[in-house]
C-alpha cells in the first residue's frame, strides 16, 4: 500500500487502550516506558482452589466515566464495558464526536471471543432446579438436580437480556450505538488473532470504498475461575508465585501464561479523508496476512499459519524483510507456543530474522483472548511515535531453540519506521500487521 501505487491508504488516526497497566494512551506508554508490569496476585474472584493464583487485572476501572449510556452498562459484561470504553478514548484521541463522520460511512469491526457467564446470573435457577431455597448454601452439592423443573417457573428468575452480556457480537453493537455508526459492522471471533484480523477486514472496507472511517479493536477478560481452569488445563498457565517474574516468552525457564484483561480501538481512516480534516495520522496499514496451520499442528509444524500470514503481510506491504524495524510478538509464554512462534520468524524471514528486535508485552499484561493482540498493536503504534521500543519483562535465560534479538536490558531506540505485529492462536489461525508511522 505505498503511496505511490495508487492505491487507497488506510491510516490510523485514534488510540484508546485499556490496560492493566494504564488507562489510556499517555499511562500505557509511561508503564511500558517504564517496565511496569500489570501482573499481580488474584484479587475479583477467590484464587485459594485455582490452579494459578495470579493475574494482571484492571482495577482503576469505572465504565461510568467512559460510557454515555449509563443504563445500558447492566447489558454488558466486563469484555464489553471495557472495548466500549476504549473506543470512546480511541474517538476521543481522533478528535471526533458523534456526527463528524457520516454515520452512513462509519463503520466498526472488532474482535471478541467467548464471554463467560458468572455463576451468579444463573445461581437463583439452579437452586430452583434442585429444590433450595434461594437462602441455601450454594457449595452443597445436590444429585438430585430436577431438570424438567426447568420450563416451569425456573426461567423467570433469570434476567431476560441476560444472553445480551454473552454475545461476542455485543462490543460492535454498543460501540456503533454509542457514535451512531450506520456502516458495515462486523465481529471477528478467532480468539488470538481477532484483533489484526479485524484491522484486516477494515482496511479491506475502506479500500472498496465502503466506509471513510472504521473504529477498529479488540477486547477480552479471562479474569475468570472458569477462563482460568481451562487455559490451565489447555494451554498452560504460569504456577509460579511471584508476580512480577511469572511471565517471561522466549525465556528458557517459562513455563506458562498469566491471564488478564483489557482493550485497545482505533480510528482507521481513508487517507485524503485523514488529511482533509487534518487528522494527526500515527502510522499507515501498509499490510494485513492471515493463514493457518490445517492438520498437524504441533511443534513440528512450525506454525505454518504465521509463517503464510507474515509472508502475505510482507507481500502486500511492498516491503523488503529488512524494512522491519521491529517485531511485536505474540510472546504467549508457554514452551511450545514461543517455540513455534520462533521457527515460523525463521521459515518467514529466512536469516534477517535473528536481526529483528523482538519484544514480547504479554510480560506486561498477560494474555486475554482477543483482547490482547489489539492492546499489542496500541504499544507498537506508541512505539513508533515515541521512537523507542518497550523492553520483553523477565527474560533472563535465552532459550537456544529460541534464536531471536529479545529487547530485555532498556528500551532500544528504533532504527525503522516500520514495524510488524503477530497473533496466533494454539490451533494455529495466524495474523500479521505490518504498519509505518507517516
Amino acid at each position: 500500500m505505498k503511496a505511490g501505487s495508487g492505491r487507497i491508504r488506510a491510516v490510523v488516526t485514534g488510540l484508546g487502550v485499556v490496560s492493566p497497566i494504564g488507562i489510556g494512551k499517555h499511562a500505557f506508554w509511561k508503564s511500558l516506558a517504564a517496565g511496569r508490569t500489570g501482573i499481580d496476585f488474584l484479587r475479583a474472584v477467590p484464587a485459594r482452589d485455582l490452579p494459578s493464583k495470579l493475574a494482571a487485572e484492571i482495577r482503576d476501572f469505572v465504565p461510568e466515566r467512559f460510557i454515555r449510556d449509563k443504563k445500558s452498562i447492566k447489558v454488558m459484561s466486563r469484555d464489553i464495558q471495557l472495548g466500549v470504553a476504549a473506543a470512546q478514548l480511541a474517538m476521543r484521541d481522533a478528535g471526533l464526536r458523534k456526527g463528524d463522520v457520516d454515520p452512513d460511512r462509519l463503520g466498526v469491526e472488532f474482535g471478541a471471543g467467548r464471554i463467560t457467564t458468572t455463576p451468579e446470573e444463573l445461581l437463583e435457577a439452579v437452586r430452583a432446579c434442585s429444590g433450595r431455597a434461594s437462602s441455601d448454601t450454594a457449595s452443597e452439592p445436590n444429585p438430585d438436580f430436577q431438570f424438567e423443573r426447568w420450563n416451569e417457573d425456573v426461567m423467570g428468575r433469570i434476567t431476560p437480556l441476560w444472553l445480551l452480556r454473552q454475545l461476542p457480537n455485543m462490543p460492535a453493537c454498543h460501540v456503533s450505538i454509542e457514535f451512531d455508526a450506520r456502516g458495515p459492522n462486523n465481529t471477528i471471533t478467532a480468539r488470538d488473532s481477532s484483533a489484526i484480523l479485524a484491522l484486516a477486514e477494515a482496511v479491506r472496507t475502506i479500500e472498496r470504498g465502503a466506509a471513510d472511517c472504521m473504529i477498529v479493536g479488540g477486547c477480552a477478560s479471562n479474569v475468570h475461575p472458569v477462563d482460568i481452569a481451562k487455559l490451565s488445563l489447555y494451554e498452560g498457565l504460569s504456577r509460579r508465585d511471584d508476580p512480577e517474574r511469572a511471565c517471561r516468552p522466549f525465556d528458557f525457564e517459562r513455563d506458562g501464561t498469566i491471564v488478564g484483561e483489557g482493550a485497545a480501538v482505533f480510528v482507521v481512516e481513508e487517507f485524503r479523508h485523514a488529511v482533509r480534516r487534518g487528522a494527526d495520522i500515527y502510522a499507515e496499514v501498509l499490510g494485513v496476512g492471515a493463514g493457518c496451520d490445517g492438520t498437524g499442528y504441533e511443534n513440528g509444524a512450525g506454525g505454518t499459519g504465521l509463517v503464510r500470514a507474515i509472508q502475505s503481510a510482507v507481500r502486500l506491504a511492498e516491503i523488503n524483510p529488512r524494512e522491519i524495524g521491529h517485531i511485536n510478538a505474540h510472546g504467549k509464554s508457554t514452551q511450545r507456543d514461543d517455540l513455534v512462534e520462533s521457527r515460523a520468524y525463521h521459515r518467514a524471514l529466512g536469516a534477517h530474522a535473528e536481526a529483528i528486535p523482538v519484544t514480547a508485552l504479554k510480560s506486561y499484561f498477560g494474555h486475554f483472548d482477543a483482547g490482547s493482540g489489539a492492546v499489542e498493536l496500541a504499544g507498537s503504534l506508541l512505539a513508533l511515535r515515541e521512537g523507542w521500543l518497550p523492553r520483553t519483562l523477565n527474560y533472563e535465560t535465552p532459550d537456544p531453540r529460541c534464536p531471536l534479538d529479545v529487547v530485555h536490558d532498556d528500551l532500544l531506540p528504533l532504527r525503522s519506521r516500520c514495524a510488524m505485529t503477530v497473533n496466533r492462536t494454539t490451533m494455529g489461525q495466524s495474523a500479521a500487521a505490518i504498519v509505518r508511522a507517516v
